[in-house]
């Protein structure tokens, strides 16, 4: 079986396994193993909300991948991934959540039978899904074999998109400026969060024409006022007031490719303070787009970012921003590239990331963000096209 409606071309999984190869043979590995679902996705085009369960992708120097995970799940796999039938594999289901045997005993007896149980094994340790009982079960079940952390090897080899890529990213955007719209159309005071979330998630998947919306791997961040301070909180039934500034941290989504956007609605007249730190903000924000070339360093866009910041008196202590692409809960992000003035990574083409200096202060807060595009020349290009301020409405 195969997918009705791949997201890919076979020649872009090619290329992608032929990068991921290169590292591996770099690093020493013959085997790797990666249970992210982003990158076993990015990999094998692997699509399903199984990542609850041990699954993962075996990848090979010499042979196809094998997908690997619950049985159940082995006909989602033989309907999304390129590989054949023959190299998806699924373990009984009396593996799942029981004290009694762990699935990565199945996993190592795949790895021994195709010849690799004394071979130098890379695994993702540094992983929301990998956990510490995965990793002691494979090493003991695998008594002769070499397991190597290679965390992030795959997330490296996903810096720079595709042509294919970006194109579901362009999609994703537009559907992250629908998103805004509707807030900025909907919000006033008095309206309960929940129901202005509500119509934030219609705008999300229902998307924008033919393109349809997926699930973002962050839920909408929305809170106001001195609840601002904290840029991770969600929603409540509490109604939005006048006076209040609440910043909207949203994404669209489309084949599971992210375009982050925040934009932030005060109620009302803002304090001056606001204003000031709005126009600091706009100030960094354009500096930092100057600064986002190729053959400049992630540290050149933090740098660029503080200077206008600085002269306003305000201080930051965060990052201002992280690559994204293809992602499943909790994280929209690719752990790796941190805009920081100590990251020197080189910027290159075809890059991708959400510039994201939002401002959290004691007792307020303000996001506006744009996710940018790495060009072959020139200053960074925002994917998505909305006036960048703080929007006022009564």
């Amino acid at each position: 079986m195969t997918h009705p409606d791949p997201a890919f071309s076979r020649g872009e999984y090619d290329r992608r396994l032929a990068k991921t190869r290169t590292a591996m043979a770099a690093a020493g590995l013959d085997v790797l193993f990666v249970e992210d679902p982003s990158n076993i996705a990015w990999l094998t085009g692997y699509e399903g909300w199984s990542f609850y369960v041990h699954q993962g992708a075996l990848v090979f120097l010499d042979a196809d991948p094998i997908w690997w995970g619950r049985r159940q799940d082995a006909n989602g796999a033989r309907r999304t991934v390129w590989m054949g039938d023959d190299r998806v594999h699924g373990y009984a289901d009396n593996f799942v959540q029981s004290t009694e045997r762990h699935p990565m005993q199945d996993l190592a007896r795949i790895v021994a039978d195709c010849g690799h149980a004394t071979s130098r094994i890379g695994v993702e340790m540094e992983n929301y899904y990998y956990s510490a009982k995965a990793h002691l079960t494979l090493v003991e079940t695998l008594p002769d074999a070499t397991i190597l952390d290679a965390t992030a090897l795959v997330n490296w080899q996903r810096g720079v998109k595709s042509d294919e890529e970006i194109a579901l990213m362009r999609k994703a955007a537009r559907i992250s400026e629908k998103i805004i719209d509707g807030v900025l159309e909907r919000i006033e005071p008095g309206m309960r969060k929940n129901d202005l979330v509500a119509e934030i998630y219609r705008d999300a998947i229902t998307g924008v024409g033919a393109d349809w919306g997926d699930y973002a791997a962050i839920v909408p961040l929305l809170p106001s006022g001195a609840d601002a301070a904290a840029p991770h909180l969600t929603w409540d039934g509490r109604p939005f007031q006048s006076g209040e500034c609440t910043f909207f941290e949203i994404s669209g989504c489309y084949r599971r490719y992210h375009t982050p956007f925040c934009r932030s609605v005060f109620l009302g007249t803002p304090p001056e303070f606001l204003k000031r730190a709005e126009a600091a903000l706009v100030e960094g924000l354009e500096a930092g787009l100057e600064a986002a070339r190729a053959g400049n360093r992630a540290c050149d866009i933090a740098r660029a970012l503080a200077a206008p910041l600085e002269r306003a008196g305000i201080e930051r202590g965060a990052r201002c921003g992280y690559p994204i692409g293809l992602s499943y809960p909790p994280d929209w992000g690719e752990r790796t590239v941190s805009l920081r003035e100590e990251d020197e990574t080189v910027l290159e083409p075809g890059m991708t990331f959400h510039f994201m200096p939002g401002l959290w202060m004691d007792d307020w807060g303000l996001e506006i963000t744009e996710s940018i595009l790495i060009r072959d020349s020139g200053p960074a290009e925002c994917f998505c096209d909305r006036p960048r301020k703080m929007f006022l409405k009564d």
